[in-house]
């Protein structure tokens, strides 16, 4: 049984007057079932290629609509950690207005939020679960004369009245009662903190005296206390001192009171004004990163707009002021998502580039497959056209299915509201799997051409120029600018270094290898030079190998080498921000006019990791006499000199020689110093005297400059640094350091568990104690970082798997010449361990090539465009521009795709050339 010729011309007419025959009923129906049964029959013929098409379909658009869902769902989880991490008042609208002077009611400030309340619903936001915050404060409070009330040297408390009207459902009454009534010019009802009256010394039903004024006397009545049911509660945010007893300005106490409705009117006489306040915090936990240009207009409108005015109005309160951090907040977030953009655009666009050669690479297979069967119906007079309508319906068959569900699954797997961006993606590469297939088989169809030997070669020309434009554009313009859009050249210039790296190679791997094999055509053995020569020549009839594999490999190692680079300059930047706020790799302080415990600093030298340590005595209260002004206020440091200047080399800052300190000094001597470049050359002879911070003095002698220290805390004031010798011999105090530096991989455990066995007494919780591994470790834990880094891996992942699966196709596109040739050799004696042999031989030398060449263009990708990266968002401090070139980061690329290739070339080899080998011996069997 034969299968219908598709698209079929029908002969001419005999006479060309004679018009058609009409269209019999049915028969469009006829020509699509035969297509059906056309398209069935060619499913049913070759099983395991449908289902490898299906599969290799499925991968590629479930990869493409995955990506973006999970893009989005790390850039909102970063954007809403980001504000969280701010806290409740920098994430709240806060609404305030003075009170009205005369009678005032509960209810004018419930109308005021009904108003605000109905405006938030209606926006692009919404209000966070633990709901507003809403009541009336002093602007000023007032001083209270009892005597007998605590008053730190001598300074009177202070305290203000507040009325919160919801404060019953977050406190509970633990003396007395909630305030109420009170008598037109009596004392005004309180409640007060219990732990806010018992730092005062306020007693339940005292009346509190504030003085009087132009109104009478200013008096308050303690009718209860009570207790917050969750002091950490965002209920009590921005409240002054609600729950307990504060010092706001000063050593003096600061309290607040808690009045009743009726006493609403009493808080402005109290507190010169009254301020009626509304805070409404703002739910960041349902933000997203795609909505945020649209939420921040809103805010904004609240904030200084249209809402602004109609609040304004609709309140009948023209003083109605909105204040708000988030228009701040959501800028800096964008920006920081913007800066992070393009490592988590380098990935995918690698990837989508390693995909769309593999699907070239699928189509070329296919049509090498079905070439004979293709040109066989167009000589039986099937169309061009029509053979082609004939594929789509084929590839529909098995392309769409496939590409729907690997479409539907990230939605269900990743939810996320924003459906275009994966639909699209899976869309766009849907089609290129539909189309990959008809395409090639058109081309195969087409007449052939004449030969064009300078088409290939104008070609790689024209994308050699696109690169060094687009590199020469990057390295021109530099880093954009914060809260730029994604660079679109900065993602794609490595790409097209790939590109051209992978033409180039693709012109000399040919020579290289031909060389190899001409090399080893003249030792003994056949396998190599066979092997060797095959990778040189290609397959078939081609003069040159497959360019497209080459491509790919080149796409995956650039790719994954230069996104390595990026991450490893990224945790580079990191540690070293971490040793420049700490000083080293450790730091361990004394409270200030303190000194470290001596078992302590003998005993931290043998911890694990440390390197090398350092013992440093710094007194920031000493000042230097001699100077154009007579004096300066100027930070001494006391250390060993060598052990500084080593601890200074590795923090990169305050570089030193300590050959200038190590100069023997007489008992009478001025001590040798170094001086910061704005106390150095101010006296005729270099000799200043300097007094300690505990009033003994000594002489020093300038003996060169220093720029900075790696001791933090005195970073941008004068510094004079001694050595340790001469200067302990005559301040004994000197020798007791209150400072500890260490480098090394120094663990903060150990250092503390240490502390607390040395310190005398507890003392040991007065220490500051930091480290480099723990600092860099929460610039580290930034969800964002995570979000980018975990994209571009898994990408790269989806990249290498690409380019080994383009390594198979192109054997098994080889498979039918290289199976005729082993069985040939295998009739001569070849043996089952050469054959593998062989194939490995002309399989490898790509892979190996592939795998040096993208090393080398990653990293000329990393010095060529380094330049314009910006790691900052990455590292989470602001850092130099640039990348940090190293080996390793771009050879684990190489080094891991070509193992890997080697793998499953090997496999492949030894499962596939025995088989090859036995169907070739075996050809005449049926």
């Amino acid at each position: 049984m034969t299968s219908p010729s598709p698209g079929r011309e029908e002969n001419p007419p005999a006479r060309p007057t004679r018009p058609a025959p009409p269209a019999r009923p049915g028969a469009a129906a006829a020509r699509s079932a035969a297509g059906a049964g056309w398209v069935r029959t060619r499913l049913r013929a070759a099983p395991g290629s449908v289902l490898l098409s299906m599969l290799l379909a499925f991968v590629a658009v479930l990869l493409a609509a995955a990506l973006p869902r999970a893009l989005d769902r790390g850039s909102d989880q970063a954007l809403r950690a980001y504000l969280a991490d701010r806290g409740p008042s920098p994430t709240s609208l806060y609404v305030s207005s003075l009170a009205k002077y005369g009678t005032q009611t509960p209810q004018e400030l419930d109308s005021v939020l009904a108003a605000l309340r109905r405006r938030v619903d209606t926006s692009g936001f919404r209000m966070a679960a633990e709901g507003p915050v809403h009541g009336s404060m002093g602007t000023l409070p007032r001083t209270l004369l009892n005597p007998g009330l605590a008053a730190p040297e001598e300074i009177m408390p202070q305290m203000q009245l507040v009325f919160l009207p919801e404060v019953a459902s977050h406190a509970r009454i633990v003396a007395g009662r909630w305030p109420s009534g009170g008598a037109p010019g009596g004392p005004v009802p309180v409640a007060m903190a219990k732990s806010a009256a018992d730092t005062l010394g306020v007693k339940l039903g005292m009346v509190l005296d504030a003085g009087a004024d132009l109104s009478g006397p200013m008096t308050a009545e303690v009718v209860g206390f009570y207790a917050a049911e969750d002091a950490a509660d965002v209920y009590w945010t921005e409240l002054p001192c609600p729950t307990e007893a504060c010092h706001p300005k000063g050593p003096g106490w600061y309290a607040s009171a808690l009045v009743g409705p009726e006493a609403l009117d009493r808080i402005a006489p109290w507190g010169s004004k009254a301020t009626d306040f509304w805070r409404l915090p703002v739910d960041t936990g349902v933000l997203r990163a795609h909505e945020l240009p649209a939420v921040s207009d809103e805010v904004a409108s609240f904030v200084a707009g249209l809402t602004a005015t109609e609040l304004a109005g609709e309140t009948g309160r023209q003083d109605l002021r909105v204040t708000s951090e988030l228009p701040r907040l959501f800028a800096e977030a964008r920006a920081r998502r913007q800066a992070a953009a393009p490592l988590a655009a380098i990935g995918p666009a690698g990837l989508a580039g390693v995909t769309l050669v593999v699907l070239c690479l699928a189509a070329g297979l296919a049509g090498a497959r079905r070439e004979s069967e293709l040109l066989l119906l167009r000589a039986r007079g099937g169309s061009r056209a029509g053979i082609v309508r004939r594929l789509l319906g084929e590839g529909a068959v098995t392309v769409l299915p496939a590409a729907a569900l690997a479409a539907w699954l990230p939605v269900v797997l990743l939810p996320t509201p924003r459906l275009a961006p994966g639909l699209i993606a899976a869309g766009a590469v849907a089609l290129a799997a539909l189309l990959a297939f008809p395409v090639r088989a058109f081309v195969l169809l087409s007449p052939p051409r004449g030969p064009a030997p300078r088409r290939r070669l104008v070609a790689e020309l024209l994308v050699l120029a696109a690169t060094v434009a687009a590199v020469v554009e990057v390295r021109r313009r530099g880093v954009a600018p914060p809260g730029a859009d994604v660079d679109p050249l900065l993602v794609a210039a490595p790409l097209l270094l790939a590109l051209s790296g992978g033409l180039l190679l693709a012109r000399i791997q040919p020579v290289l290898v031909g060389s190899l094999a001409r090399a080893a055509g003249r030792r003994p053995g056949l396998i190599g030079f066979l092997g060797l020569a095959r990778a040189a020549r290609g397959a078939g009839d081609r003069a040159r190998p497959s360019v497209l594999p080459l491509i790919a490999l080149l796409l995956a190692v650039t790719t994954g080498g230069f996104g390595a680079t990026v991450l490893a300059s990224v945790d580079s930047a990191r540690l070293s921000v971490a040793r420049a706020g700490i000083g080293g790799d450790a730091r361990v302080a004394a409270p200030l006019g303190a000194a470290l415990p001596e078992a302590f600093v003998k005993a931290a030298d043998a911890l694990p990791g440390v390197r090398t340590s350092l013992g440093m005595w710094l007194d920031p209260d000493a000042f230097v006499f001699g100077t154009d002004r007579g004096f300066a206020r100027t930070t001494v440091i006391v250390a060993d000199p060598a052990a500084y200047a080593e601890l200074a080399k590795a923090v990169g800052r305050g570089l030193i020689d300590p050959a200038a300190l190590s100069a023997p000094v007489g008992a009478d001597a001025p001590v040798p110093a170094l001086f910061s470049k704005e106390l150095a050359g101010q006296s005729p002879d270099g000799v200043y005297r300097l007094r300690l911070g505990n009033g003994e003095e000594l002489r020093a002698k300038s003996a060169g400059t220093v720029q900075g220290t790696p001791a933090p805390s005195s970073v941008g004031s004068a510094i004079i640094v001694l050595p340790a010798g001469p200067v302990t011999a005559r301040v004994p105090q000197a020798a007791r350091p209150t400072h500890w530096f260490a480098l090394g991989s120094v663990q903060d455990g150990p250092l503390k568990e240490l502390l607390r066995a040395t310190a005398p007494g507890g003392t040991a919780d007065g220490h500051m104690v930091r480290t480099s591994g723990t600092d860099a470790a929460r610039l580290a834990a930034d969800p964002l970082q995570h979000a980018a880094q975990r994209l571009f891996w898994a990408s790269l992942a989806g990249a290498a798997g690409f380019a080994v699966l383009a390594v198979l196709l192109t054997l098994v596109r080889t498979a039918p010449e290289r199976g005729a040739l082993l069985a040939r050799l295998r009739t001569m004696g070849l043996r089952p361990r050469q054959g593998v042999a062989l194939i490995v031989a002309e399989s490898l030398p790509q892979a190996l090539a592939a795998a040096l060449g993208g090393g080398l263009v990653a990293a000329g990708a990393a010095a060529l465009l380094g330049p314009s990266v910006d790691l900052s968002a990455l590292v989470g401090s602001a850092v130099p521009v640039g990348l940090r070139l190293t080996a390793w980061p771009v050879l684990s690329q190489a080094l891991g795709l070509a193992a890997l290739v080697a793998v499953a070339v090997l496999v492949e080899a030894a499962v596939s050339g025995r088989r090859q080998i036995t169907t070739e011996l075996r050809a005449g069997d049926r």
